[in-house]
């Protein structure tokens, strides 16, 4: 039997314009609102992403995150 999906958790989140127009593509796509998105992607982290990708990518948004900020 598949484990029932319930959203229990809601907190304010800060996105970037594009990450937020990517988050709400995807959902689009896979048919879901955008919390079910995000739970999807959290919940099969280690599946969707590529450990060697993230580090590399993390360090690039790291370092460019103050110059974003102004």
């Amino acid at each position: 039997m598949p484990k029932r999906l319930r959203l229990t958790r809601r907190f304010p989140v800060a996105m970037s314009e594009d990450g937020y127009r990517k988050l709400k593509r995807f959902a689009a796509e896979a048919g879901l609102d955008e919390g079910e998105a995000l739970s999807f992607l959290f919940e099969n982290f280690e599946s969707v992403t590529h450990h060697e990708n993230l580090a590399h990518r993390l360090r690039l948004f790291n370092a460019e995150l103050e110059a974003r900020k102004k």
